[in-house]
């Protein structure tokens, strides 16, 4: 694969503590395990792209400090273009405080810090980055500005672009919908989006119709375990992934949207996209860890 993939996104340095199980509210436990790794939305999907055989350019900003230059040269040492990943004085990298439990489950609580000053003026020098590029990736750990500037200029540049609404709180800018070719939520993210409840490919289906009639031309709805949920204007097909035991369900939805996106790039059909996406997802959430979970394409059956 040597479709080219732009991402618009966060980096974040991931704070990760492993306990037995997630804390109740106003509760304290003693977890057994402390590390640290690089992460951001943005990054992962760019790192998935990267090892899954794309080239890649990563467009973001963080702080000047020893958590960005570490989030920069991981990034360098992938193969990803960073020209457009700036340094910004006076604010700290963003960092992401995950807690897994021992199920392999997180709760995950993020300070935004550079990526939230990343904005559409960092674009504007980006014009021939997007020419350049087959794909584009957006998700919402940067201002909805930028989100929605980077989704302009991806159309303009011819570019196919993927909105990944994560984290999303409620419903997005009805314009949004259909300035993105592929809508890809998660369950959670799909219930959010359109108030239905979300768990299953059956109770997907609904959703991803409401997603539709809001103007999603594509939407995806990942659901773990069970697979994902495909549909547009035309049709709907459940994809099912064959079940694996999860150690740690950290940047799954990522290194799918990064791999999915690897393949559209260089111009693999849907469903070749999707079981892509799927095998690489299904072993990363075998290891901990955001980026160091995301498996390189020759890892994955030919």
């Amino acid at each position: 694969m040597q479709g080219k993939v732009v991402v618009v996104g966060s980096l974040n340095m991931d704070l990760i503590v492993r306990a037995p199980r997630l804390p109740r509210g106003g509760e304290t436990l003693t977890g057994h395990d402390f590390s640290t790794a690089a992460g951001g939305k943005g990054a992962n999907q760019a790192v998935a792209a990267a090892r899954l055989g794309a080239q890649v350019a990563m467009v973001g900003c963080v702080g000047a400090d020893a958590y960005g230059a570490r989030l920069r040269t991981g990034l360098i040492s992938e193969g990803i273009d960073c020209k457009a990943v700036s340094e910004i004085d006076g604010v700290p990298t963003g960092i992401a405080s995950i807690l897994v439990d021992d199920a392999g489950q997180n709760a995950i609580v993020i300070v935004a810090g550079g990526n939230g000053a990343l904005t559409p003026q960092h674009l504007s020098a980006q014009a021939q980055l997007l020419a350049d590029a087959q794909v584009l990736i957006v998700q919402l750990e940067v201002p909805d500005a930028t989100v929605e500037a980077a989704m302009k200029l991806g159309r303009e540049a011819g570019c196919t672009v993927i909105l990944n609404p994560a984290p999303v709180a409620g419903p997005l800018p009805a314009h949004w919908y259909g300035m993105a070719d592929y809508l890809i939520p998660n369950e959670s993210e799909a219930a959010a989006l359109t108030g239905l409840p979300v768990g299953s490919p059956q109770s997907a289906l609904p959703a991803a119709r409401s997603l539709l009639q809001a103007g999603a031309r594509r939407v995806l709805i990942t659901l773990g375990a069970q697979g994902v949920l495909y549909a547009d204007a035309e049709r709907h097909a459940h994809f099912a992934v064959a079940p694996v035991a999860a150690v740690d369900t950290t940047a799954a939805g990522d290194t799918f949207v990064g791999g999915f996106a690897a393949a559209l790039a260089a111009g693999q059909p849907l469903e070749a996209a999707i079981a892509l996406g799927q095998q690489a997802a299904a072993l990363a959430v075998t290891r901990p860890g955001a980026q160091p979970s995301i498996p390189y394409r020759h890892e994955l059956p030919a």
